[in-house]
C-alpha cells in the first residue's frame, strides 16, 4: 500500500490520516504495521492503544505503552550496545544508547516508515508540527546529507513522533510476554539505521562553528550541572542563544546546538530584539503570565522536581535592560528546557520560558 509520494524512502509530507474512527479504519493500520514490523499480534488492541493519541478521546490513548516502551527500548539498547562493543567505557556506551534512542532519532525512524499517518488524532497544531519537521528531514536527503540522529535539521522533532515508535515497541513487548530478546529481533529493522561509536558525529556543532566563521562571529560553550543533569548553554558573541540538557554531557551539548541553529536560521533573528507580547488585554500574553505557576503545579501533580529556573542574560543599559531566562524540567524519563525571547522584566522571562516548557510537556 502507497501511504503518499516519498523522496529517497520518505514521505514528502504528513499525508491525511490513513484511519479514521470506524473499526475498518484501524484493522488498516493494525495491517500496515504488523507488516512492517513482520509480526503478529496476539491483542490487537494493544496496537490499536498504540496507534491512538490523546487528542483523540473517544479510545484509551498509548500515554501508558509510551512510558512501557522508552524503558524496554532503553534496556535492548543498553543489550545491544554491551553486546556489540566488548571494549568500550560506560560512558561511550551511555553515549551511544542515548543516540539511538533519542527524540531525534525515534521521530526521523517515524518519518521514515510513515507512521504519524497511521495514528488516530485531533490537532491540526500537531499536523502543521510534524508536516514542518518531515520536510526539514527531506529537504537533508535532497541535500545529500547522512541522516544522523542529530542531522543538520534545524526544526526540533515533535515528541510524539518519538512516542508512537516507544508506544509500538510496548505494544510488541507486552504482547510477546515481555521478552526483551524477541522485541529487539522484532523493532531493529524499524530503528535501522542504528548509530555505532564509528558513525556516531556531532554534525551541528560543525555546522554552528561554520556559520560562525563565516559571519565572522565568535561562539563559547557554557557546561553547568543540575542535579544530575547536564545544561549546555551556546553563546554566540557573548550572548546565550542556545540551550540543552541531558544527562549525557555530549547529548546536551547537540541539544543546544541544535537549539542555536533553530534561532539563527530565523531570518529576522527575532529572538535576539523582539519581546513577547505581554500587554494586558493580549490573548497570547494572557497565556503566558502565570506559566510558571501553572508550571510548577503540572510537576507536583506528576511529582517532579521542582521546575529550575535561573537568569542567562542580561543586557542593554540602566534603562532599557533586557533580559533572557531558562526553565528546565525533569521528568520520570525526560528533561525540557526552554529560553525565553529578551523582555523587560525577569519575571516575564521566566513566564515567557516557562510557557514553552509548558506546551512542549502538554504536546
Amino acid at each position: 500500500m502507497m501511504l503518499g509520494p516519498t523522496v529517497a524512502g520518505f514521505v514528502a509530507f504528513p499525508s491525511p490520516p490513513l484511519v479514521d474512527a470506524s473499526d475498518d479504519g484501524m484493522r488498516v493500520a493494525v495491517a500496515t504495521v504488523e507488516r512492517l514490523l513482520g509480526y503478529s499480534f496476539r491483542d490487537r488492541r494493544l496496537l490499536e492503544e498504540a496507534l491512538t493519541h490523546p487528542s483523540y478521546q473517544e479510545h484509551p490513548t498509548y500515554q501508558r505503552l509510551e512510558f512501557v516502551g522508552d524503558a524496554a527500548l532503553g534496556m535492548a539498547f543498553t543489550n545491544y550496545v554491551y553486546l556489540t562493543n566488548p571494549d568500550a567505557k560506560p560512558g561511550r556506551l551511555s553515549t551511544l544508547r542515548a543516540a539511538n534512542i533519542s527524540t531525534e532519532k525515534l521521530a526521523r525512524a517515524a518519518v521514515r516508515h510513515d507512521l504519524y499517518r497511521l495514528i488516530r488524532r485531533n490537532s491540526p497544531d500537531l499536523d502543521r508540527m510534524v508536516a514542518e519537521f518531515t520536510r526539514s528531514v527531506l529537504r537533508e536527503l535532497e541535500d545529500g546529507e547522512d541522516l544522523e540522529p542529530y542531522g543538520g535539521c534545524s526544526i526540533k522533532a515533535p515528541k510524539v513522533l518519538a512516542d508512537i515508535v516507544e508506544s509500538i515497541a510496548a505494544a510488541v513487548y507486552i504482547d510477546c510476554d515481555f521478552n526483551l530478546e524477541l522485541l529487539w529481533k522484532v523493532m531493529r529493522g524499524m530503528l535501522e539505521p542504528i548509530i555505532t561509536l564509528e558513525t556516531l558525529r556531532e554534525q551541528p556543532v560543525t555546522t554552528l562553528y561554520q556559520f560562525c566563521r563565516k559571519n565572522k562571529k565568535s561562539i563559547r560553550f557554557k557546561h553547568r550541572k543540575i542535579g544530575k543533569m547536564n545544561v549546555m548553554n551556546v553563546l554566540v558573541d557573548g550572548q546565550t542563544i542556545g540551550i540543552g540538557s541531558s544527562k549525557q554531557k555530549i547529548i546536551a551539548k547537540l541539544n543546544a546546538t541544535r537549539d542555536a541553529l533553530e534561532k539563527l536560521s530565523c531570518p529576522k533573528a527575532g529572538f535576539m530584539d523582539i519581546e513577547p507580547a505581554l500587554a494586558e488585554g493580549d490573548g497570547a500574553g494572557e497565556q503566558i503570565q502565570g506559566s510558571k505557576q501553572k508550571l510548577h503545579k503540572l510537576c507536583n501533580k506528576n511529582r517532579w522536581q521542582r521546575a529550575f529556573c535561573r537568569t542567562e542574560r542580561e543586557d542593554g543599559p540602566a534603562h532599557d535592560k533586557r533580559f533572557v531566562c531558562s526553565v528546565l524540567v525533569e521528568t520520570w524519563d525526560n528533561s525540557f528546557i526552554s529560553l525565553s525571547d529578551p523582555t523587560s522584566r525577569v519575571k516575564d522571562a521566566k513566564n515567557a520560558a516557562a510557557y514553552k516548557t509548558l506546551s512542549e510537556l502538554l504536546n
